[in-house]
């Protein structure tokens, strides 16, 4: 796939929606889904997604052309925005690069790379778990809440850290709980974190809809020293696969299980403003 061509813009269409793949309950009309992620336009869990998306209706990909993992919310604004139509190695359309990060990819492609706005914006499969403080930082997460902040339904979706992925067998689950979600009719600009148990652990144990933990585990840096005696510093992360405490993301996960976390983008303490309003905060108005 990595040896795809570009096409213009105008050659590029999404995937087909095919009714016949789907279950007598969950006919209707296709849902028009933007797929997207911080892996990258060629990156594995995007093609097995991809792939199990279009049972529910059109599948637009609209994704970064190199790896954006741990950008954030980032956007670009002092650089241009490079798009690209991108083919797969048969030559059929695949999707389109974006030169930005996750954010970027889904304002531009919701103002103007897509003809109407999708009615669903999925973005994953994330290489590694996006649970606890790790949403704070992911692109993919991120992407999700761009599509959130535009009133359209968003699922952010991620495979758990393991020396072997599985993505086709993650993004049957994950299509799955999408699936689910969608049955239940969420208001427009509802948001969802998913992470998806390693393969090695056997098949999910459930699904669990659990908050998102906010603990610190498993961080550090290892120092280096390179070959000119100058002094380097590489993050380590060690995963937690056993936690005490309260039900998380995190240990709900650790656990065996799916995890679904309702999000939202509002930071603001809202039990705080009513007291905070009553401070004396010296300035006359």
């Amino acid at each position: 796939m990595e040896s795809a061509a570009v096409r213009s813009l105008t050659e590029t269409c999404p995937a087909r929606y095919d009714s016949s793949r789907l279950p007598p309950t969950l006919l209707g009309p296709p849902v028009r889904i933007l797929l997207t992620n911080d892996d990258g336009i060629f990156a594995p869990g995007l093609r097995a997604l991809h792939k199990e998306l279009t049972r529910l209706g059109e599948v637009t990909v609209i994704a970064p052309h190199v790896e954006q993992s741990g950008v954030g919310h980032s956007i670009t604004l002092l650089t241009p925005l490079v798009v690209k139509a991108v083919e797969k190695e048969d030559g059929t359309p695949w999707g389109w690069s974006v030169e930005g990060s996750p954010a970027d990819c889904v304002k531009l492609a919701i103002i103007e790379l897509m003809d109407r706005p999708p009615d669903l914006i999925v973005s994953g499969i994330n290489s590694g778990a996006n649970a606890g403080i790790n949403v704070l930082y992911s692109g993919t997460v991120a992407a999700a809440i761009e599509g959130a902040f535009f009133k359209i339904t968003s699922v952010a979706v991620s495979l758990e850290l393991s020396e072997h992925f599985d993505y086709p067998h993650a993004a049957r689950h994950g299509t799955r709980v999408i699936e689910r979600i969608l049955a239940q009719r969420p208001e427009a600009g509802s948001l969802f974190n998913v992470n998806l148990p390693a393969r090695s652990r056997g098949e999910p144990r459930g699904v669990r809809v659990v908050p998102m933990g906010v603990g610190r585990y498993g961080e550090g840096f290892e120092r280096r020293i390179d070959p000119r005696g100058r002094t380097y510093y590489w993050m380590s992360y060690t995963p937690p696969y056993s936690l005490e405490g309260p039900e998380t993301d995190v240990t709900s996960l650790a656990e065996g299980y799916i995890t679904v976390t309702p999000l939202h983008f509002d930071l603001t303490r809202t039990d705080q403003v009513e007291t905070m309003s009553n401070w004396d905060w010296g300035v006359q108005g």
